[in-house]
């Protein structure tokens, strides 16, 4: 019996959880992406979403010599194009990637190894914030822990998957990176913290709430503690004003004067240099403000001077980042957009992947809240309260409101769940089986369990909109055969329109972008009018192709069913439309005569 024992002894003490812990880790990280979609992108740059595409369609115009400055798509919506409000800072790295691959791999291939690692080289850098961010505050396995839970969170893995080269992973780094910045205090990850910031504004808006949310943190804090956190305000907004070298950077000389209210432009620059100000005018009077109700009232008069400059010098950008849409366009095509999407209406057309992206972020801003008022290191949990609760807000309303916010989830994940192992031996009854729960309920993996049960238990109507279809008609066996057509302008769905710019010649009248309301009128009024509207649309914008998708025929705009859905259908042919034959192709295609 005691022999059992001293050898059974040695053996668990050399099990090194740690080490287990990482092989997780790393096996989950191994089977992030299926060799077959690694493949698939690397040798067809098949990519997960539009935006995507479109990226890849912006660098390769800049490695074809197309001015830095110079942000037009000319094959979108010809002859004048459209201007692109992405930032070229995003583009840069890319076009470096695929520039130094090149030489070893050829032009084509080296596209397709950029869209797998440059995506991966990001996931390997937040998961190294993330483990750092954590060890500091809670220790190796608590880190481990969480590194693990972020492998393991559908809403951070789809913006870190091979091909994925929009610009969300990077608005993902620059906010973490704020955050941390926030919970370490002083000068020094002030300024950081600014100048991610500024990076953050740079890329694009969509961040915009949680960079307010940060300097709001900040500036309460100092209203509250005074001169022990005023080091933070102040290098948060002196970090800030790297947004004005950052817009130069990108934007041409000729347009520092035009106002955009939906990308880094003089209205957005009026807050950056406000908060800077706002940050030094605090910093001055601190030693004469003795009190917090002294402090409050000068943050209170710095805040509405900078917002009511903001109102007086961009009163359209109040109303949003798309003051020009039509009702048209907002109608059959922004709001059917999945991001745009609410979570009641993902549950009626019982798209059960919600399941995987909102929950658990309901669940761990929970955790922080309970967290940020007991235990250790509050301040953490207060800054992912911070940027967790404004997730579950917004996400709820639009699902684009959870893509930063859910890179917080391993932030609080990690040490709660450390927590709980620790003390799951000393708990018993609802306590034990609470804590097993909110371990759980943390961990990504459980919830997208969950939506595949729903999901197969509902399969007619797991579709939704088809999304499907979707994927079979802008893929690249169903889009790469129109390239052998000679070049012409193509009316098009508009979810196929930077699919058709990446993979052939030709121009496109529609894609998904809100700048382009000529084009998304011309679409939507062309495939779901009469004959009458299409070739309306085919005299304006010189049409020479029609492509529709069988499985996702345009909105009916009128109480019969659209013409191009029934020429699709063959129910109809006319004269001026002759059939073009793409064997493999999922797409109907007509030639204009």
């Amino acid at each position: 019996m005691t022999t059992g024992i001293a050898v059974q002894a040695p053996l668990r003490a050399r099990v090194d959880v740690q080490l287990v812990l990482w092989l997780i880790v790393g096996f989950s990280l191994l089977t992030l992406n299926a060799p077959a979609d690694l493949w698939g992108t690397i040798t067809r740059l098949r990519v997960p979403d539009t935006d995507d595409a479109m990226r890849l369609v912006g660098v390769r115009d800049l490695l074809a010599g197309q001015g830095w400055y110079d942000n037009v798509q000319y094959r979108f919506l010809p002859p004048g194009g459209v201007p692109s409000h992405w930032s070229r800072l995003v583009d840069a790295p890319i076009a470096g990637l695929i520039l130094l691959l090149s030489p070893i791999a050829g032009r084509p291939l080296a596209e397709g190894l950029t869209a797998v690692l440059w995506p991966l080289l990001l996931l390997g850098l937040f998961c190294l914030m993330v483990y750092r961010g954590v060890r500091e505050r809670f220790g190796p396995r608590a880190a481990v822990l969480a590194v693990f839970v972020a492998t393991q969170t559908f809403g951070i893995l789809v913006q870190f998957q091979a091909g994925r080269v929009d610009h969300h992973n990077l608005q993902i780094l620059a906010i973490f990176g704020l955050a941390l910045c926030l919970v370490r205090s002083g000068l020094r990850p002030g300024l950081v913290g600014g100048g991610l910031a500024a990076l953050s504004l740079a890329i694009g808006l969509e961040a915009l709430p949680y960079i307010a949310l940060g300097a709001l943190f900040l500036a309460g804090d100092w209203v509250l503690r005074g001169r022990a956190a005023l080091p933070a305000f102040l290098g948060f907004g002196l970090g800030l004003s790297a947004a004005f070298p950052l817009f130069a950077a990108q934007t041409a000389p000729g347009l520092w004067a035009t106002a955009y209210c939906d990308a880094l432009s003089p209205p957005w620059l009026w807050l950056a240099a406000g908060g800077c100000a706002a940050a030094l005018a605090c910093a001055g009077l601190d030693r004469r403000l003795t009190s917090a109700g002294a402090r409050l009232g000068l943050a209170a008069l710095c805040g509405g001077a900078l917002l009511g400059g903001f109102a007086a010098l961009a009163p359209a950008c109040l109303g949003g980042p798309f003051p020009d849409m039509t009702p048209l366009v907002r109608a059959h095509w922004l709001h059917t957009v999945n991001e745009m999407s609410s979570v009641p209406k993902f549950v009626a057309w019982r798209q059960w992947e919600i399941l995987a992206f909102y929950p658990i972020l309901v669940v761990a801003a929970a955790a922080a809240t309970w967290a940020a008022f007991r235990g250790p290191e509050r301040r953490l949990f207060r800054v992912a309260a911070l940027f967790l609760w404004p997730g579950v807000l917004l996400g709820f309303v639009q699902l684009r409101g959870i893509y930063v916010a859910v890179a917080f989830v391993p932030l609080v994940a990690g040490p709660v769940i450390d927590r709980a192992l620790a003390a799951a031996p000393h708990l018993r009854g609802a306590r034990l089986w609470g804590a097993l729960a909110l371990s759980a309920g943390l961990v990504g993996s459980s919830w997208t369990a969950l939506a595949l049960l729903a999901g197969a238990l509902t399969p007619t109507a797991a579709n939704g909109r088809d999304p499907a279809g979707a994927v079979t008609c802008h893929a690249d066996a169903a889009v790469a055969p129109l390239a052998a057509l000679p070049p012409g302008t193509v009316l098009a769905p508009i979810f196929i329109g930077p699919s058709i710019l990446l993979r052939t010649p030709h121009s496109v009248v529609g894609a998904p972008y809100h700048r382009a309301i000529p084009g998304l009128t011309a679409v939507l009024e062309g495939l779901g009018g009469t004959e009458a509207d299409l070739r309306r649309q085919v005299r304006a914008h010189d049409i020479r192709y029609l492509a529709t998708c069988p499985s996702r025929p345009g909105d009916d705009l009128q109480a019969e069913t659209a013409f191009a859905t029934r020429l699709t259908r063959g129910e109809i042919a006319v004269p001026w439309l002759e059939p073009v034959d793409l064997p493999g192709s999922a797409l109907r295609v007509w030639r204009v005569r």
